[in-house]
């Protein structure tokens, strides 16, 4: 099954732009060509697009990106490299989990706060709210 750029654009998410650009600086291979020379993108093509997609997501720079699609086309020989960038990328986003789970915690203690407070600018028993502290932010 083949998809023109439009539809491929749609199944994974990305603009016409993109995948123009991803073309452009060697992401993804130049798709082949239908009888009216379109492009013809084919499931494996969207396979690894929504792969490229998700190295984004998760901030992986272009520059890093195609690094590994380069040594994509070197097959299985290219295997362990390969697995050095995923391996070095997954470090950043374990680390960058972890910092976003701490801000996290943050905005849960400050959410609850005021609930606290809310409950007793509504009239709660004092007794029935625990410690309040001021929000310094």
């Amino acid at each position: 099954m083949t998809y023109a750029i439009a539809e491929a654009a749609h199944r994974t998410g990305l603009s016409i732009d993109t995948l123009r650009y991803y073309e452009r600086i060697e992401l993804i291979d130049p798709p082949a060509r239908d009888s009216g020379g379109r492009r013809a993108y084919t499931d494996s093509d969207l396979d690894w697009l929504t792969f490229l997609t998700r190295l984004r997501t998760t901030g992986m720079p272009i520059r890093l990106m195609r690094e590994y699609a380069r040594l994509r086309h070197q097959g299985p020989a290219s295997a362990v490299p390969r697995k050095r960038i995923l391996e070095r990328h997954r470090a950043d986003v374990l680390a960058r989990v972890a910092e976003l789970r701490s801000c996290l915690e943050v905005l849960d203690y400050k959410i609850d706060n005021y609930e606290r407070m809310a409950a007793c600018e509504a009239g709660a028993p004092a007794a029935a709210v625990p410690e309040l502290r001021e929000a310094t932010a």
